[in-house]
């Protein structure tokens, strides 16, 4: 088999580069070097100035490619003994001998080099004398740099165009000839073909080299010659090496559309036809075909104009190109089906009008329906951008084309369970879709056929269709199902679960300060969802299948009552969503779920009240265990509710804590004494025997009084023997190993530290105590000056990472928290220490425990130590730090000065990554409106920012305070003037991607992608601007605002020019924004704007403008205001629980919005005006009769066995020598749809090899068979018996079985006095019937 596309891609980029860019180029170079000379009258050619220098570095590339050459030849050599196909083998023996001709050449040219140095040695003094031996001058070296720049330009140059006149001669010589003095072969006898073409090889794999290492020589290359040249390495003479090479040498000829236009002039496309015609064994020649192919669509590819629409672009290929092409796209097993349909693709969104022409939209619609499965995600957005405009929807027939990719569930029915995965497959390309305004908008034509069609697939009686269908609603409502969910479907229980606890350390996303009042856009998008799914039937559907009774489960493992069971969540959710984000009124009509109450009331049939009660009990069940299960959402995470369902377990834990504390304080001695001897601490000093509950309760209850803790240090010693256990030089507490179960010794020693620090006795003990001094001591073993440094110091990185080490940095951190703990830090000389931590390049394990268990609430040197971190010179440490900063800030109860002056430092940081999190944090803190007044007041300096400051900026924009201290520097203006030239513009962008990918094919489950699909509408800078008085009489100065309103009256309805149509959406999308405020809604009346963005929402054919346009409805009713203005208009706005509006609103009827107008498909895309003349003899009509009848899969066999039967008979093989018939057969399967292999089985059939000559006599049978005028065409229609079947309209519609069936293998055809004209669309006739042929419409 041939070698797989990657690795042939591989084998193009890396090892012929290596070679023909090393080796190959500098041996002809060395080759051809006397010519040169000697074109130059003779002279000697002139040494450069360091050219002392160059021979050495000459010499070591030359040693270095000799060393790649030897691995090649090894590597080929090893591959030659293994059992090797008979294709590969010949490639791999190409390639050794390549290697083995370059090894000689790079060889003899080292001895050239060796010789030459030995006669600089000999001449050296001379140029010693004349060596520079100061300093380095930078003026000349640069000067030198663009002199040795324009001469390696000019030496590839030459390079070039000598291994051009090379492939000349090599064209011009036959196999009798002697072969020129070219750069690969110096031999004075005459070369055979294959040596010629070998050497033909080796020229245009050194050109190609030459054009990848320069690029500026691509623009020098005469794209006629070069092609004229190598034009013998193109024909069937030719292998498929030699082939593969010449595609290759010209695919990097193109440079620019200029040179994809003299490159049309040359007409290959016969060549290209021929190759992609080839079977599997001439895989290298195919790749490099469809290479070139997407080079030129890539290079050569123009829009029709400035504003031209998603697909109105010209792709330069040819019909007869287009055709091969989409042959090796439709065949299954051809191993570039997929990189041919990828290519397709692309076309479709340059140049619509050519795919169709061609038949390519028949054939990508079914790939989406059919597979390959990865494919259909970039197939179905192609298709979804060619539905979006007017222009380009046209060529798409509604009703038909995109409702093929529901075939995989419509079609299901009685595939079996091999055919689930394809359902899945087509499951996700659906839900894909529908999330797009061009898909939904689509399948609502024709009264929402399309999604009818798929709601009814729940009334078929398969479990696994519907329970596939299901997921897809689930998936579709973006439905997050929790861990109960499954619980609930299979019929278990659900007292067994209990409410999530929601994390205090929760992350700032998770709990952010951020105001979730309005609905976000994938909210409203699953709104207009659950409204367009509901109008088609979905409630009703689903009350079906709750209906019956009785099913045949086709699968063991799966039930029918889980099944239900899981209708009946879909209902609950759909239910709940529906009444969170849809206006009152509609939300009400989903809710009444009318089919299942009148089941529930439906006495008269038992079943179907049982069927009706249980439904409704579960979706109450559901919901009471929702509320119930599902954690409360809380809005403000740094101030508990006092009315909160979790406020009674608060308030219980806290006595519980209390009593504890005071039963401690006020227990007896007697008790006392019993608990200090049932910790065992007094009778051994094996930890692992004493008992911790015991020490805990000392720890929170008795110590905590002062009388009992001196007791327990004065009287029993007992506090010293404790503590003694945390001596690191003790190695008991430092030794414990890092796990699960010892992680409460350092919980016990924080509580020791802590009950110390509680008394004046304790703290004095404590201060004389050696636990404090060893800890100072150890974090001495890491002074780099120290000499008593030792390698398994206390705070070594295997202990911190094995031991509990690290809990020291705990107990520092407790002592921090009060005012004694900082004195004796300070008296002990910790934060000597701390700082000298901060300047370890090595510890960074160190530096991190150190800032995040330190306490900063008092001032002092602990939040030195942390302005210390924030500056350090290591990356990490900053960036850990200004995080550790940001999660202080975002968990503090009140605005912390000094915490925001030290993050507005971090703004300043070198590194862009410690900005962007610093800005995100300073971003969320600014949320609370005492925050932002706080960080304004403080004047920072933003601009130095760029992109990732422009959100906080807006933020200090939305007070009064910070708009007048922004409009003083200037930035309001810059601001204004940018947004409205410019970044308007990429906020359009920037709602889409994120839309698209909130939407995406493929959910994500990364954190990151979560958040994002939580975002609400972006700010706006307008829109901010409209929050503040001053910013509104700003807007109202500059007239920003008029010329928007004008801008939409003028272009509201716009459908061709994209660049008017995305300006549009920009206005658009500020308006929307000023509305939503109450300040700027004022602007939208005095324009009276509302009225036309309705106008343009209900009736504009661009269907992402309508999206857009429903959108910024939405903003507009975010106010209570706006709602009202909407209601007046009919369009309702939803509304919170209490009464405020949501920024949801819809038409109260839905068919305003979601309905185009009908349209009619473009069928003829003038396909008749490439005709040709009738056949000027009876068998050459037989002939292509029987080649127009393989198009037929009904009758293809009959004609093979005619045209085989033609072939053998005298009467007719001269046809099949004829090239006026090949090129007649050329254009058939050029403008109809054949399989790859009926196409290389008519190319077959003619005994020519396709070269220069046959080329040349193509393009002559090109001008004089086609039909000089069209005006005779109606006198050429006569009757005919022969059965000429074509294609069908459109190119797309199966041939019908019936045309021509009664056709035999023995039938022959009668005698035709006159011949119609042979036409690019063929006429059809039915046999037996006398009446003339009409053309197919």
């Amino acid at each position: 088999m041939p070698l797989p596309a990657h690795i042939l891609d591989h084998r193009d980029r890396g090892t012929h580069k290596a070679r023909s860019s090393d080796g190959a180029a500098s041996v002809v170079s060395a080759a051809t070097a006397p010519a040169t000379s000697t074109q130059n009258g003779g002279a000697p050619e002139q040494e450069p100035e360091d050219d002392e220098e160059r021979p050495v570095d000459q010499l070591t590339a030359l040693n270095s490619q000799l060393r790649v050459e030897n691995r090649i030849k090894e590597g080929a050599e090893s591959m030659l003994q293994m059992p090797l196909e008979e294709n590969l083998r010949l490639q791999v023996e190409e390639e050794l001998e390549m290697a083995r001709s370059k090894i000689d050449a790079i060889q003899k040219k080292i001895e050239s080099h060796n010789a030459r140095g030995g006669r600089r040695a000999v001449n050296g003094s001379d140029n010693a004398k004349r060596k520079f031996n100061g300093a380095p001058l930078m003026g000349l070296r640069k000067a030198r740099d663009d002199t040795e720049e324009r001469e390696d330009f000019r030496t590839a140059l030459q390079q070039a165009s000598s291994y051009i006149r090379t492939l000349h001669k090599l064209a011009s010589q036959g196999g009798n000839r002697s072969p020129p003095d070219s750069p690969s072969s110096s031999t004075p006898s005459a070369p055979t073909d294959a040596e010629i073409t070998r050497m033909r090889i080796e020229a245009m794999n050194q050109l190609t080299s030459v054009l990848q290492r320069n690029l500026r020589v691509r623009y020098e290359m005469n794209i006629p010659d070069v092609v004229s040249a190598i034009t013998p390495a193109l024909t069937d003479r030719a292998t498929k090496h030699s082939r593969s090479v010449a595609y290759r040498l010209i695919r990097h000829m193109l440079v620019n559309p200029q040179s994809v236009e003299k490159l049309q002039e040359q007409s290959l496309d016969w060549y290209i036809v021929k190759s992609l015609a080839r079977d599997t064994k001439h895989a290298v020649e195919k790749e490099q075909v469809i290479k070139l192919i997407r080079a030129i669509v890539e290079i050569g590819s123009s829009r029709r104009g400035p504003g031209a629409a998603v697909g109105c672009g010209i792709v330069p290929l040819s019909d007869a190109v287009m055709r091969a092409f989409m042959a090796v796209a439709e065949q299954p097993e051809e191993p570039f089906k997929l990189i041919c349909l990828q290519t397709l693709t692309e076309i479709l969104l340059i140049d619509v009008a050519l795919v169709a022409r061609t038949g390519g939209i028949r054939l990508l619609l079914h790939a989406l329906s059919e597979g390959p499965v990865e494919m259909a995600p970039m197939i179905s957005s192609a298709f979804l951008y060619i539905a979006d405009s007017p222009r380009t929807r046209a060529f798409l027939h509604p009703g038909t084309d995109l409702e093929m990719a529901l075939s995989g569930v419509t079609d299901a029915y009685g595939k079996g369970t091999e055919h689930a995965d394809r359902m899945r497959a087509s499951t996700k390309i659906i839900s894909s879709m529908l999330r797009t305004w061009s898909g939904l908008l689509y399948f609502c034509v024709h009264d929402m056929l399309a999604l009818r069609t798929l709601v009814d697939g729940l009334r078929i009686p398969s479990l696994q269709t519907r329970e596939i269908i299901l997921d897809m609603f689930f998936d579709l409502f973006n439905i997050k199902p929790p861990e109960w969910h499954q619980a609930f479907i299979d019929g278990r229980r659900l007292t067994m679960y209990r409410r999530a606890r929601r994390n205090v350390d929760a992350k700032p996303a998770e709990a952010s300060h951020k105001q979730q009042d309005g609905l976000k856009l994938t909210e409203q998008y699953i709104g207009l969802l659950i409204l367009v799914f509901n109008t088609a039937g979905l409630m009703d559907a689903l009350t079906a299948m709750l209906e019956e009774t009785t099913l045949e489960e086709e699968e063991p493992t799966q039930t029918s009552s889980n099944l239900y069971r899981k209708a009946t969540l879909l209902i609950a959710e759909i239910l709940h969503t529906a009444n969170r984000v849809l206006p009152l009124s509609m939300a009400a009509k989903i809710q009444a779920l009318p089919r299942v109450f009148t089941l529930a009331s439906d006495y008269a049939q038992g079943d179907s009240r049982v069927i009706g009660t249980s439904t409704l009990s579960s979706i109450d069940s559901y919901n009471r265990h929702r509320m119930r299960l599902q954690p409360a959402v809380v809005k403000d995470s740094s101030r508990p509710r006092a009315n909160s369902v979790e406020d009674a377990i608060r308030r219980g834990q806290k006595q519980v804590e209390q009593a504890k504390i005071k039963q401690g304080l006020q227990m007896d001695d007697k008790t006392f004494q019993t608990l200090l001897l049932d910790s065992q601490v007094m009778t051994t000093k094996d930890q692992t025997k004493w008992n911790f509950d015991v020490l805990q309760d000392l720890m929170e209850g008795p110590f905590l009084n002062p009388k009992r803790m001196e007791e327990a240090i004065k009287v029993s010693r007992y506090v010293r023997k404790l503590i003694s256990f945390f001596h690191p030089f003790s190695h008991r507490f430092a030794d414990l190993a890092k796990s699960k179960s010892n992680i409460r010794w350092i919980r016990l020693g924080c509580l020791l530290v802590n009950a110390l620090l509680a008394s004046a006795e304790g703290t004095r003990f404590l201060q004389e105590d050696e636990l404090l001094g060893q800890i100072v001591k150890s974090f001495a073993q890491l002074d780099p000056s120290n000499a008593s440094q030792n390698q398994d110091a206390i705070f070594s990185k295997r202990r911190m990472q094995e031991t509990l080490t690290y809990g020291y940095f705990e107990m520092l951190g407790t002592l921090s928290k009060r005012k004694e703990g900082l004195e004796l830090l300070e008296k002990f000389k910790f934060f000597t220490a701390f700082y000298h931590l901060t300047e370890l390049r090595d510890r960074q394990d160190l530096i991190k425990a150190m800032i995040e268990n330190l306490d900063y609430s008092i001032d002092g040197h602990s939040r030195i130590v942390l302005a210390k971190a924030l500056t350090s010179s290591t990356r990490e440490i900053r960036l850990f730090a200004t995080n550790h900063l940001g999660e202080l800030i975002r968990g503090s109860s009140q605005a912390n000065a000094w915490a925001l002056r030290l993050l507005l430092t971090q703004l300043y940081d070198p590194d862009m990554v410690v900005q962007e999190v610093a800005v995100r944090y300073l971003e969320e803190a600014c949320e609370a409106p005492d925050v932002l007044e706080m960080v304004v007041e403080m004047h920072p300096t933003l601009e130095h920012l760029g992109d990732i400051g422009h959100p906080l900026l807006l933020k200090f924009m939305s007070t009064t305070l910070g708009f007048r201290y922004l409009y003083a520097a200037d930035y309001i203006d810059r601001e204004m003037d940018a947004w409205f030239h410019e970044r308007n513009l990429h906020y359009v962008v920037h709602i889409e991607v994120f839309l698209a990918k909130a939407f995406g094919f493929t959910p994500s489950d990364t954190e990151d992608d979560t958040i994002r699909a939580e975002m609400i509408v972006p700010p706006h800078f307008y829109g901010v601007m409209a929050k503040t008085e001053l910013g509104c009489q700003v807007l109202s100065e500059k007239g920003h605002f008029s010329e928007f309103a004008q801008f939409i009256r003028r272009h509201g309805l716009e459908s061709e020019d994209q660049d008017l149509i995305l300006k549009l959406k920009s206005v658009l999308w500020a308006v929307g924004n000023i509305g939503a405020c109450e300040r700027g809604l004022p602007f939208l009346e005095e324009e009276e704007i509302i009225p036309t963005i309705l106008e343009i929402a209900e009736q504009s054919l661009v269907l992402s403008v309508r999206g857009t346009c429903f959108f910024v409805l939405g903003l507009i009713s975010s106010t209570p205001q706006g709602a009202e203005v909407l209601d007046d208009y009919h369009w309702e706005a939803a509304l919170s629980p209490l009464g405020l509006p949501t920024g949801m609103c819809v038409p109260a009827n839905i068919e305003r919005l979601v309905s185009i107008p009908h349209w009619e498909p473009i069928d003829d895309l003038g396909d008749d005006e490439d005709r040709l003349e009738p056949p000027t003899t009876e068998e050459e009509n037989e002939v292509l009769t029987a080649i127009y009848n393989l198009a037929n899969t009904v009758i293809a066999n009959a004609a093979s066995r005619t045209l085989a039967r033609m072939k053998s008979r005298s009467k007719y093989k001269h046809i099949f020598s004829s090239t006026s018939m090949l090129y007649r057969a050329l254009h058939t399967i050029s403008s109809q749809r054949y399989r790859l292999p009926v196409r290389r089985y008519i190319l077959d059939l003619f005994n020519i090899e396709l070269d220069e000559g046959v080329a040349r006599q193509l393009r002559e049978h090109a001008v004089r068979l086609r039909v000089k005028a069209a005006g005779g065409d109606a006198a050429t229609r006569v009757s005919r018996a022969v059965s000429i079947v074509g294609r069908p309209p459109r190119h797309r519609h199966r041939i019908s079985d019936s045309d021509d069936s009664s056709m035999t293998e023995e039938e022959e055809p009668p005698d035709v006095q006159h011949y119609p004209v042979i036409r690019a669309r063929p006429k059809s006739q039915v046999v037996g019937f006398e009446r003339p042929a009409v053309a197919a419409a």
